[in-house]
């Protein structure tokens, strides 16, 4: 039998912890962690969020299931797998926001049960549930989920692939043919989700754990795995896809070995070469994408993993195996954990890399951290003790701005409030350091809820000592701290989201529109208006290859095609950032009427 991490007595003790028990805690607990952001935010935001969404729209209403597009211009740079499963949702509950969060709340969900039985059949029950309240718990999960990226998903895929090869190595395996098609059924997803690095990461952890715990024989190995069987299967799922793209966007096999605008290649040049080998190189065109200096990626695991990450340390030491340790399922477990962590944060220090990259190493992380706590009747006493001291401080902060705040006027909406710093907008939390200290005036119930759950924190952690009881409050206090982000978010709504501009711009007269800057910028409003545009000085970004594929729609224009159309006796319309209003007023003398104005971004009219 393998070795487990005896249980700490106390909270949980009083509970039978049947499966059915273990089940029930972490979906309840991912549940209230995830849902609530299917319905709010209430709109999508600009940026990748809405072009998401967007693009599963098109497909769904275009019948062209293998090429994406947006405005017409083909969208070549990922894999279609999240559009296909947004657009079965749609085709169930009609195309809404929340229609196109709501799979991808349910793969978060999945991803902390599968963690959980994960961490169930390698250390025990305790830490099943550790594990997947840990995951679904942490900073980093909610805010590098709460758009509509697939790296959730493909985190599950990594997850269930390697998890499948410790099942079908153990030989006290009975369901071989079930964990042999999960594994090879993952890999195949896991391509169709986010491209080659879903089956290299799999296959290269699974190598160097292999080949550390040399644990079976080459041929065992083959007669377990069944690779030949198993190829067959990644490759009658995914590779469809792959050739028709091929085929569908030709030159078909391009080599060229550098990236450069006005240049088309088709494409499995961009796919293969441009997305994957030259965006690891740091040498893709367009670079539409920044890079999160090497330290801070590996330090800021400590923040996104809060408020867990103070055992991280020792729960990591802990990871490392003694030899006997390996015959053990929970000492080859953790083996593999660690070599899971190692190497992906070592490919990406390696790389380009922004700071969700690292989402697949959470579960492990989790695991880890699991372990580590189930084996203990107490909470580690230093943890506790510097996570109650960074509480209390972040509760002085909050009661500061609290006062500070409290005669700040709040006109309008919180753009009024906050700077701009577009050159961090290319990292996924660059609109952080748009806030200033009179911002916080629009976030005084966030704040209230988010002091009140620190609250709880606090004086659950002077109270209490034992291991599962002081789990129990960390986790309540993190599903309120989360819900108070949720809170943040609706207020900053008006900011990330031109939602407010599609409502005014369905409101008005019938007319043509023009969008100034890339897709991006106002790509909510696309969304919910389903219209498409001209991009006034908008040739950049994730539409500027696709633009000069031959036969390629012709929606970009300059300021000369701009005044054209301005002086044309069709209504015209113009969404626009406030910071081009100057230009804007040079270049047309002044005519324009604004119909709406939102987050500091403008809805023009000609007439």
């Amino acid at each position: 039998m393998p070795r487990r991490p005896a249980g700490p007595r106390g909270f949980l003790s009083t509970l039978s912890l049947s499966r059915l028990n273990v089940d029930a805690i972490v979906l309840i607990v991912a549940c209230c962690a995830f849902l609530p952001l299917v319905l709010s935010p209430p709109h999508l935001m600009d940026d990748v969020d809405a072009v998401q969404a967007q693009i599963a729209r098109n497909m769904l209403e275009s019948g062209d299931w293998v090429t994406a597009r947006l405005n017409g211009i083909a969208y070549l740079e990922k894999s279609p797998l999240i559009y296909w499963i947004m657009a079965a949702s749609y085709k169930v509950f009609g195309v809404h926001d929340w229609a196109a969060r709501l799979p991808l709340a349910f793969i978060n969900i999945a991803l902390c049960w599968v963690t959980a039985r994960f961490a169930l059949w390698a250390f025990g029950r305790r830490a099943a549930i550790y594990s997947g309240v840990i995951l679904a718990t942490c900073i980093g999960i909610f805010l590098f989920t709460r758009i509509l990226i697939p790296d959730a998903a493909l985190t599950l895929t990594i997850t269930l692939a390697l998890w499948s090869m410790l099942r079908l190595l153990d030989k006290d395996e009975k369901r071989h043919t079930l964990w042999f098609i999960t594994l090879y059924l993952s890999l195949a997803c896991g391509l169709l989700l986010k491209g080659l690095v879903a089956a290299v990461f799999p296959i290269i952890i699974g190598a160097i754990y292999l080949g550390i715990t040399r644990q079976t024989s080459m041929r065992e190995l083959f007669h377990r795995l069944r690779p030949l069987s198993g190829i067959l299967i990644v490759l009658v799922i995914a590779a469809p896809w792959h050739i028709l793209a091929t085929l569908r966007n030709p030159p078909y096999f391009d080599w060229t070995m550098h990236s450069a605008s006005g240049e088309y290649h088709g494409f499995f040049w961009f796919y293969f070469l441009n997305e994957h080998l030259f965006r690891f190189l740091n040498m893709r065109y367009p670079r539409d994408y920044n890079t999160v200096p090497r330290v801070w990626f590996w330090l800021l695991h400590f923040a996104w993993l809060f408020p867990w990450s103070l055992t991280l340390p020792i729960a990591l030491r802990r990871g490392f195996v003694s030899e006997p340790e390996l015959n053990t399922r929970a000492g080859r477990t953790r083996l593999l954990a660690l070599v899971w962590i190692l190497f992906i944060l070592c490919f990406f220090t390696l790389s380009t890399t922004q700071e969700y990259y690292s989402l697949p190493i959470y579960p492990a992380l989790a695991m880890l951290l699991s372990y580590h706590l189930a084996s203990r009747e107490t909470y580690p006493k230093p943890a506790r003790i510097v996570l109650a001291s960074i509480l209390g401080l972040s509760l002085g902060a909050i009661l500061f701005l609290l006062i500070y705040t409290a005669k700040v006027p709040t006109p309008g909406d919180i753009s009024a409030a906050l700077t701009q710093n577009p050159d961090l907008y290319t990292l996924s939390l660059g609109h952080m350091g748009d806030l200033t200290l009179k911002s916080f005036a629009y976030l005084r119930v966030p704040l209230v809820v988010a002091g009140c759950g620190f609250l709880v924190g606090v004086i659950g952690l002077l109270r209490v000592r034992k291991t599962g009881a002081t789990v129990a409050v960390l986790t309540v206090m993190m599903l309120v701290f989360l819900q108070a982000a949720r809170l943040a978010l609706i207020k900053f709504d008006p900011y990330l989201s031109s939602y407010q501009l599609a409502d005014a711009l369905k409101k008005s007269p019938p007319g043509d529109l023009i969008e100034g800057d890339a897709y991006y910028a106002f790509s909510a409003t696309f969304f919910y208006t389903n219209q498409q545009a001209l991009l006034w000085n908008g040739r950049s970004a994730n539409l500027e290859y696709g633009s000069y594929a031959p036969r390629a729609k012709q929606v970009f224009i300059g300021d000369s095609e701009l005044k054209n159309h301005w002086d044309s006796p069709h209504r015209t319309y113009l969404l626009t950032y406030g910071t081009d209003m100057p230009h804007l007023k040079d270049l047309l003398d002044q005519r324009f009427r604004i119909v709406a104005a939102s987050g500091g971004n403008y809805l023009l009219s000609n007439q």
